[in-house]
């Protein structure tokens, strides 16, 4: 459907008297959804990668064909419920849909949303259908839960609230530990508490939000969430203008320096380190809320004043810019802390009347009232991608349409952690609908990331899910009645929607799929506010950018939420066990979409295949390099191109988004003041940075477990470091060699018993300054050498440095060489390293990597069979040492030796990958923290 007539024919057709009319969309008529595809009998088995443990098996689960292993994988470790080799164990990806599908058409029948019996089976069924076809999945919890004999509990996202009051205090603590119990996480505005120096009625000086942040943290940090081994999730907020803000901006930035000492002193500070339990406050993330009035005051530099919690009065005044400046300096030097717009938060606020909006869920995406909850779905944009690269906008707004009504439905039936969020959410009924892999859809029409048309397409198919929910919204207020909070609130949300619309309008579109779907919107825009008007709202709110994280996996996933491509190259696991990697699909599509041969499409997938990168692919023409622009690699996206996509799709989502705008290691101070002071500017809700190795709990995969530390004194006395000089005569080797041409001499002299201690470095033809140049260098690095600073270290710091001359080389061990120093080091860490630590770094002889090979024949045995039940046809596998490389992260560390700053899982023992505003993991779908 594309004109006006046709959609207020399709809405005339979904109402039917007092129910809902549910039309046959996806599913055909007579013939099940389960009966149109094929299925399979696998057998899942999981194991720890650091320490070779198997930590789940089951056998004989039943998958579709079609779904990955990695998704099958997924489903059946976190989904299905039941002990492990009992009868009541779920076996069949059927039996999940079946017990989620079955509870959504009762309650439903029970509520009074169909208008017939008849209407509610064809409801379950195209349910099942989008399920069946991973177009689309519940959040997590609605699988845990949905269907059990557990509670109900169908919210991933929760908001409380703290009065100043010790019982409230008191409360949140236990209201927090609940929901971390459950598997989920909470955030909190910490503002109302009186400021560590503001008095109290018995004549003291009270804590401080910060003291009390303390206590939360270390329960947080007690409890863990699920059960599991991961950290809660939460989120802790406070106001610019609380008189306790410095401290509260610093109180990561000094555990980060603890840490650092701890460090040094020989401790375990690893993120999963048993000494990392003494750092406080690492449970949380922290978010400022900055006013209109701050962020004017920054620009004007001019003063702010900070206020007293009890009276108001102001407490101090100080200069803006230069606190706007220590928060910059704490994300810079921490990540922390995240920031969060008030005024434009509380500017789309649908429910003004009913309370401010004064916090967010862990991950910044749902931000409403205090003490309230919010369940998500997303959709995989992908899946609604025609043969002919064209979007199917009328099958996404049929799926919209289900997926907002089964949304609503399970607020008619759920549990939640307290009375008051049941309360609230009952009589705001927020809904959170979203999407995954708009990364890999951009990729496959042809749009760069970081562009104007790639950033048009995402606005209108955001405009139009969020339109379509509220239209199927209104449709449902008819039905079965408006929120409880909507009368005092009707002005208020009419209000907010007319901005929607207008938003749309404001568009501006680059080509024709972005024009259809802006078109199309706007009709579900004018049909929303016109039944609106009429009928009220079902839902306060309808539409966030959530993570989906292990959701993204059990859809098969390329890209997870708002977030462009990872990588170019992916982990892939097999059926038989073991993994393999894999060029991303969405490049062959993408090149065929933009007119390229087939011959041409083939060497450019087997460039990136080898080089994780499209720069210099043969045949591809540099404009088109951009299409391919990754988060991570040789041409990584600029963080302002983060933020800019932030900002084209904010005002289309009634909640925010979440996403943190990763920053490289040498990023400034002045870099992090920018980002937030144009989040601001661009009109977005929230924004939080990360810059790369900017925290020591990160732990890195070295692919080899280290041995336990030994007891550490902490009064331990550090000595100066002793330089070890070689003797008068010692051992040398001397290697000539040559780099794209450009010849020179290495000699490396040795310890008699010890390995190198120093080096001397001759290039032909060289004039006077550059051999003075390579003298000087050569004397540091024998120097370090003798001091004791490992090969391994210089190996690791001038391997991959890029400059010319560079190219072939003559070594048939290194046969390329980014510059004269990557082969340089290289060389030496052949002739020097022991096995595990040069595969630890990536590097082989030609021998080990022709036994490697030989040893992979099986597995690409494995991999030929896999392609043409994962639909991965004419994908090349990349050629890695089997074993080795078991994410994307560490796939992508080994292409390029780049150092991806992120977590080992504390499930599987994997590289974890960004998602949102906190890591997944790939291989058992485990999350560092959001739900």
């Amino acid at each position: 459907m594309g004109t006006q007539d046709q959609q207020e024919q399709q809405s005339a057709r979904v109402m039917s008297g007092s129910g809902l009319h549910v039309e046959r969309r996806f599913a055909t008529a007579g013939i099940h959804p389960y009966d149109e595809v094929a299925w399979e009998r696998r057998n899942v088995e999981q194991t720890n990668w650091k320490t070779g443990e198997t930590i789940f098996a089951q056998s004989g689960v039943e998958f579709p064909v079609a779904w990955s292993t990695n998704a099958s994988t997924i489903v059946a470790t976190k989904y299905f419920r039941g002990a492990l080799d009992s009868p009541a164990r779920e076996s069949s990806l059927k039996q999940l849909i079946d017990r989620v599908v079955g509870r959504y058409v009762a309650a439903g029948i029970e509520n009074n949303y169909f208008a017939s019996p008849a209407d509610a089976e064809v409801f379950g069924v195209e349910l099942t259908w989008l399920l069946l076809h991973q177009m689309f999945s519940f959040n997590s919890p609605v699988w845990f839960n949905v269907g059990t004999e557990s509670p109900q509990q169908v919210s991933a996202c929760f908001i409380l609230a703290v009065d100043d009051t010790m019982d409230s205090i008191l409360n949140w603590y236990r209201e927090e530990g609940t929901i971390f119990k459950g598997g989920s996480g909470a955030g909190v505005n910490l503002s109302r508490i009186r400021a560590s120096t503001e008095l109290l009625s018995s004549g003291g000086t009270a804590s401080g939000p910060v003291s009390f942040m303390r206590g939360a943290d270390a329960s947080a940090g007690t409890i863990k969430s699920g059960g599991a081994t991961r950290r809660a999730a939460k989120m802790v907020v406070l106001d610019v203008d609380h008189p306790d803000i410095r401290e509260f901006v610093e109180t990561k930035v000094r555990e980060e320096q603890k840490i650092r000492v701890l460090r040094d002193a020989g401790f375990d500070m690893d993120l999963d380190g048993q000494d990392v339990t003494s750092v406080q406050y690492q449970n949380a993330n922290n978010s400022v809320r900055l006013s209109d009035t701050f962020l004017r005051a920054v620009e004007q530099d001019g003063d702010f004043d900070l206020a007293a919690r009890a009276d108001g009065h102001t407490m101090e005044t100080v200069r803006a810019k230069e606190l706007f400046r220590q928060i910059s300096e704490a994300a810079w030097a921490c990540a922390d802390p995240g920031i969060q717009y008030d005024d434009t938060i509380n500017d789309w606020h649908t429910t003004p009347e009913s309370g401010r909006i004064n916090a967010s869920n862990p991950c910044s995406e749902y931000m409403s009232l205090d003490n309230s909850s919010c369940n998500l779905a997303s959709l995989n944009l992908l899946a609604f991608l025609r043969d002919d690269e064209t979007f199917d906008v009328d099958a996404f707004v049929a799926a919209v349409e289900l997926i907002i009504t089964a949304m609503d439905i399970s607020i008619c039936f759920a549990d939640f952690p307290t009375e008051p969020i049941a309360k609230n959410t009952r009589d705001f009924r927020q809904l959170g609908i979203g999407y995954a892999n708009l990364g890999a859809l951009l990729m496959a029409t042809g749009h760069g990331y970081d562009s104007d048309g790639g950033r048009a397409l995402a606005a209108t198919i955001t405009s139009l899910m969020t339109g379509t929910a509220y239209r199927r919204s209104a449709e449902l207020a008819e039905i079965v009645g408006a929120y409880e909070g909507y009368a005092p609130n009707a002005a208020a949300h009419e209000r907010i929607m007319r901005k929607h619309a207008s938003a749309n309008e404001e568009i501006q579109t680059v080509g024709s799929m972005d024009s259809i779907v802006r078109e199309r919107a706007g009709l579900e825009w004018g049909g929303a506010i016109e039944r609106g008007a009429l009928h009220g709202w079902r839902n306060a709110q309808a539409s966030v950018l959530a993570p989906t994280g292990t959701i993204g996996f059990m859809m098969d996933c390329d890209t997870t939420g708002i977030e462009p491509d990872f990588s170019l190259v992916k982990f892939k696991k097999l059926v038989g066990g073991g993994s393999m990697q894999i060029v991303n699909q969405a490049i062959p599509r993408s090149l065929k979409q933009l007119g390229y041969s087939g011959e041409t499409i083939e060497a450019i997938v087997e460039h990136v295949a080898a080089q994780g990168h499209v720069v210099d692919a043969p045949g591809l023409r540099e404009e088109h390099y951009e299409i391919f622009d990754t988060a991570m690699g040789k041409r990584p996206i600029a963080p302002m191109g983060h933020v800019r996509m932030m900002s084209a799709v904010q005002p289309f989502l009634s909640g925010a988004i979440s996403k943190t705008v990763n920053l490289p290691a040498d990023a400034t101070v002045e870099d992090v003041e920018d980002v937030y002071f144009q989040g601001w500017k661009l009109g977005l809700k929230a924004v939080a940075v990360y810059r790369d190795n900017c925290k020591v709990g990160q732990p890195l995969s070295s692919g080899k477990t280290e041995p336990a530390a030994t007891a550490v004194q902490p009064t331990e006395v550090r000595t100066a470091p002793v330089r070890r000089r070689l003797p008068k005569s010692r051992p040398s080797v001397t290697t000539s060699f040559e780099v794209a041409g450009a010849k020179g001499y290495l000699t490396v002299g040795s310890y008699p018993d010890d390995g190198p201690g120093e080096i001397f470095l001759r290039l032909g033809k060289q004039g006077s300054t550059l051999a003075g140049v390579m003298d000087a260098f050569s004397i540091a690095v024998s120097i370090g050498l003798q001091y004791g600073v490992p090969l391994s270290t210089y190996v690791e710091k001038f391997t991959n440095l890029r400059f010319e001359p560079a190219g072939l080389t003559d070594d048939r061990d290194i046969r390329m060489a980014q510059s004269i120093m990557d082969y340089i080091f290289r060389r030496l860490a052949l002739d020097h390293l022991d096995y595990d630590t040069r595969s630890a770094l990536g590097i082989s002889t030609a021998a080990e990597r022709t036994a490697r090979l030989d040893a992979e024949e099986f597995a690409q045995e494995q991999f030929a069979a896999v392609k043409a039940s994962d639909g991965a046809q004419g994908i090349p596998a990349v050629a890695e040492p089997a074993g080795a490389v078991h994410s994307s992260a560490q796939l992508l560390e080994s292409l390029q030796g780049l150092v991806a700053d992120a977590p080992l899982c504390l499930s599987c023992g994997v590289k974890m990958r960004p998602s949102g505003s906190c890591y997944v993991c790939e291989s058992c779908g485990s999350t560092s923290g959001c739900s």
